[in-house]
């Protein structure tokens, strides 16, 4: 069907209003809610903020002052209303109660509790349902969560920084710092949005990364996983001391029983911790969106089992030199098996460039 010009304007207010829980609503959606009277005023808006919470529907009924002006009213809501009994209370059945006219809805949620369901319950219920509308720039808000309700496998994105000439290390293993502050900030927007981040124990050992979200405005720091696959992880190293909680992927079960640390014992697979099971693990934890900050071993590893869904590479403009290392381990010998990338965007982050590009999924 087609739509109105003031229809888009709802749903894009409603995909902004999303936004706000970008970085807080895990293990849930991001969804954002307009509600626009018979007159064509807005009266009410809400976004989901909190796992737990009211949901974007909910938040957005509980602002509208006057409760009258709901009758003949348009609901217009990022992610179709779910119908099912959760922490909170279906948001299909509290839109039916309130007597509007019409939902617009910008996409299908893919949760199988729902799936369509909430859908049929509004319409049956004499409302009239539209949608989807500006269905792109509503899934883009939710990679993870519709990932994980589909495969049940959370969507990765693997951060990379390197020099000019594709290096991200000295030889010795030093890397701090390739990137100028702009672009260490724009990562920590990326891990302020992530349900958790993964390292591996080398980049521990070399590094002894903090992998916390250091900015003003955050209210939740995302799991940290170390893949430690012989649990040589040192108990004194920083990631441990940090707030929030770090948890050591192995699969030395031996170890594991003995040892202080927070320990996960995962099936192996060619002498190191299977990573789709890892995966699967934090799917399970209800993770949707991960960030893999590690070295060229582990990230090639990910890349190489196709477990990345999307690479973010900071372009430093330096020349490191044949000695420093490279951007992935990726044993490739001929053109014939070089991956193919898509790139979908590029920008100037402070003196750096950002390039995002998405793996083919067929290689």
């Amino acid at each position: 069907m087609s739509f109105s010009s003031f229809d888009r304007e709802q749903m894009q207010r409603a995909l902004l209003l999303a936004k706000q829980g970008l970085n807080t609503t895990t293990p849930n959606p991001r969804v954002g809610c307009v509600l626009v009277s018979s007159a064509g005023d807005v009266i009410g808006e809400g976004f989901h903020r909190l796992a737990g919470e009211g949901h974007a529907e909910v938040n957005a009924l509980a602002a509208v002052k006057e409760k009258s002006l709901l009758s003949g009213a348009t609901a217009y809501v990022t992610l179709e209303p779910c119908s099912h009994q959760g922490q909170t209370g279906p948001c299909a059945d509290a839109l039916i109660d309130t007597g509007i006219a019409r939902l617009v809805y910008g996409m299908e949620d893919p949760n199988p509790q729902v799936a369509g369901r909430g859908l049929d319950c509004i319409e049956n219920a004499g409302i009239q349902v539209d949608g989807p509308l500006m269905e792109d720039e509503a899934r883009a808000l939710n990679p993870g969560f519709i990932k994980r309700m589909q495969t049940g496998l959370p969507y990765i994105r693997c951060k990379l920084a390197m020099s000019l000439d594709g290096r991200t290390a000295m030889a010795d293993g030093s890397s701090k710092w390739i990137t100028g502050p702009s672009a260490r900030l724009d990562v920590q927007r990326l891990r302020a949005r992530s349900c958790a981040i993964i390292t591996g124990v080398e980049s521990v050992l070399l590094d002894d990364p903090l992998l916390t979200v250091r900015l003003p405005e955050c209210e939740r720091q995302p799991l940290r996983v170390i893949v430690d696959s012989q649990l040589r992880s040192p108990g004194k190293a920083e990631i441990f001391q940090q707030p929030g909680t770090t948890i050591v992927a192995t699969c030395n079960a031996e170890a594991a029983a003995s040892s202080s640390l927070n320990c996960w014992v995962l099936p192996e697979k060619d002498g190191h911790v299977d990573l789709r099971a890892l995966l699967k693990k934090l799917s399970e934890e209800g993770c949707n969106e991960i960030l893999l900050e590690t070295g060229a071993t582990l990230a090639g590893a990910f890349v190489a089992r196709a477990l990345v869904d999307e690479i973010i590479i900071y372009m430093a403009a330096k020349l490191m030199g044949s000695n420093a290392r490279p951007l992935l381990s990726l044993p490739i010998n001929t053109m014939g098996g070089a991956l193919d990338l898509t790139i979908t965007d590029v920008r100037a982050v402070g003196p750096d460039w950002r390039f995002t590009a998405l793996p083919d999924p067929d290689a």
